[in-house]
C-alpha cells in the first residue's frame, strides 16, 4: 500500500505545501482518477490547526486500508480562489461558518442526503445548518463535532466561597459581588484581543436574552431599511443585553484592557479568578501550565426564568464535498470512513466536541460535562457574533463598548454598517 501524502508536521509553509501537492496532482493524474491501476488521489482539505496530527493519521489508516484511494492532506488551500478556479478540494472537513455557507448557498456543494450518515444526524444539529442560507432541496454538509461554550469557572473558588452555580441574572450578580467583597476577581477579562468580547461576552449575554435565529432571518429581510424604526436592529433588540454586558466588566480584573486569550488562560489556571468566558478551546491551553486546577462550565443566565439558560454551540466541524470536486466517488468514501462510529465519536472525545449522530455517547469529561443536559435537550444557539459580515468590524465596536463608548451609538453605528452593505448587495 502507499502511504498517505501529508505534511511532515502540523504546519508547512504555503510554497512548500503547494509544491509538492503540485507534484502529487500531477503524478497520479489532475482528475483524481485512478491511471494504470495507481490509486486515485483524493484532497482533504482539513486545516484545524490543533486536529491537524489526528486527520493526518486518519488519512493515513484510510489510504493503507485500501488500494483504491490516496489522501492528499491539504491544509493550505485558499477555498474561495480554488472554487473560483473550480478547483476546490475533494472533501473538506471545516467549521461550519459564514464564509462556509457562501458556498452552500450558491449551490457550490453537493447533495449528500443519499448517503446513510445523513439520515444519522440529530434533527436539531442538522438545523444549525439552516440558521445560514440555504440551496434548496440538498443537504450540503454532514455536520461532524459541535463545540459547545459557557461560561467557564472554578469549582474550587465557588465551594471555598459558599457560592453555587448562579441560574438567574439576580444570582449571578450576587455570586460577582460576594466574591468581589472576598477579594477575588470574579470574572477574567482579556480585552486587548477583541475576538475574545464577540466570541465570549457578547454571544453569552446576546444568546440569552434574543433568539439569535429569529433576529438574523428579520435582519435579512429588512435589509437596507434597518435602523432605529425597524422592527429589529441592533439598536432596539440588543441595547439590554449589551447593557448587562457592560455591567458584567465591572467584576473583571482592572487590566483587562492589556489582557489577552494567553493571558486570560494563564490566570485561570493559577486560580487568578472564578469566571472565563471561553470555549472549551482554552482547557487545552491551560491543561499546559500543568497546575491542578478544578474546572467546570455552565450557561450565563441573563434572565430571571432558569428555563431559559442555553449554552453557545457551533458547527466546530463539518463535511462537504463540492459539486465540481475531481473525485466525489473516493471523497465519499472517506467521508464515510470519518463518519464510522469508531472514528467520529474518538474524536469528539479527545477534542472535548459534542456528538452530531442520534445515538452519539454522552460526553464524559468533566470539564463540559455539565452542558452536556442543554445539547441532549436542544437547548443551545450559534453565537450572534458568527453572523455579521466580516467587513463589518463588529468585534472591534464591541472592544470600543467595554471600554467605555456609548453602547446604543455604537450599536446604531453597526445597523448603518448593515444597511449600507444589504444596499451595495
Amino acid at each position: 500500500m502507499l502511504p498517505p501524502l501529508t505534511s511532515a508536521g502540523t504546519r508547512v509553509s504555503r510554497r512548500t505545501f503547494l509544491t509538492a501537492a503540485g507534484g502529487a496532482l500531477a503524478a497520479f493524474g489532475l482528475s483524481g482518477c485512478a491511471q494504470g491501476g495507481s490509486p486515485a488521489t483524493i484532497t482533504f482539505h482539513q486545516s484545524k490547526p490543533e486536529a491537524v496530527p489526528y486527520f493526518r493519521d486518519l488519512a493515513a489508516k484510510f489510504t493503507t486500508s485500501q488500494d483504491q484511494f490516496r489522501i492528499l492532506h491539504d491544509m493550505a488551500t485558499n477555498l474561495s480562489a480554488s472554487f473560483v478556479r473550480s478547483s476546490p478540494p475533494d472533501l473538506g472537513c471545516l467549521n461550519y461558518n459564514l464564509e462556509m455557507a457562501r458556498f452552500m448557498e450558491r449551490g457550490a456543494l453537493a447533495d449528500l442526503s443519499d448517503l446513510p450518515e445523513a439520515a444519522s444526524i440529530r434533527e436539531d444539529v442538522l438545523d444549525l445548518t439552516n440558521w445560514y442560507p440555504t440551496y434548496p432541496g440538498r443537504t450540503s454538509v454532514i455536520p461532524y463535532s459541535v463545540m459547545g461554550a459557557s461560561v467557564i469557572y472554578n469549582r474550587r473558588i465557588f465551594e471555598q466561597n459558599g457560592v453555587a452555580v448562579p441560574t438567574t441574572w439576580d444570582e449571578l450578580i450576587e455570586v460577582c459581588e460576594a466574591l468581589k467583597a472576598a477579594g477575588i476577581t470574579p470574572i477574567y477579562g482579556t480585552f486587548r484581543d477583541p475576538w475574545t468580547i464577540a466570541q465570549g461576552l457578547f454571544d453569552y449575554t446576546v444568546g440569552g436574552m434574543v433568539n439569535v435565529r429569529d433576529f438574523y432571518k428579520k435582519m435579512h429581510e429588512i435589509g437596507e431599511n434597518v435602523g432605529p424604526d425597524s422592527e429589529v436592529s441592533f439598536q432596539k433588540t440588543m441595547l439590554e443585553p449589551v447593557q448587562r454586558m457592560v455591567q458584567l466588566t465591572t467584576y473583571v480584573n482592572p487590566d483587562a484592557p492589556s489582557r489577552g486569550y494567553g493571558d486570560g488562560n494563564t490566570a485561570m489556571a493559577q486560580g487568578q479568578a472564578a469566571m472565563y468566558f471561553q470555549g472549551p478551546w482554552a482547557f487545552g491551553e491551560i491543561e499546559k501550565a500543568g497546575t491542578d486546577v478544578d474546572l467546570g462550565t455552565f450557561p450565563l443566565p441573563m434572565t430571571d426564568n432558569p428555563d431559559d439558560l442555553k449554552v453557545r454551540v457551533n458547527i466546530d466541524l463539518s463535511l462537504w464535498v463540492p459539486e465540481v470536486a475531481n473525485a466525489q466517488e473516493g471523497a465519499r468514501d472517506f467521508l464515510q470512513y470519518l463518519m464510522q462510529p469508531e472514528i467520529q465519536n474518538p474524536y469528539n472525545a479527545e477534542f472535548l466536541g459534542f456528538g452530531t449522530t442520534k445515538d452519539a455517547p454522552a460526553v464524559t469529561d468533566p470539564r463540559i460535562v455539565e452542558m452536556q443536559k442543554y445539547y441532549d435537550e436542544g437547548r443551545f444557539y450559534m453565537g450572534a457574533s458568527q453572523f455579521i459580515p466580516n467587513s463589518i468590524p463588529a468585534a472591534n465596536y464591541l472592544q470600543s463598548i467595554v471600554g467605555g463608548a456609548d453602547a446604543e451609538s455604537t450599536l446604531r453605528r453597526m445597523d448603518g454598517d448593515w444597511a449600507r452593505l444589504a444596499f451595495r448587495a
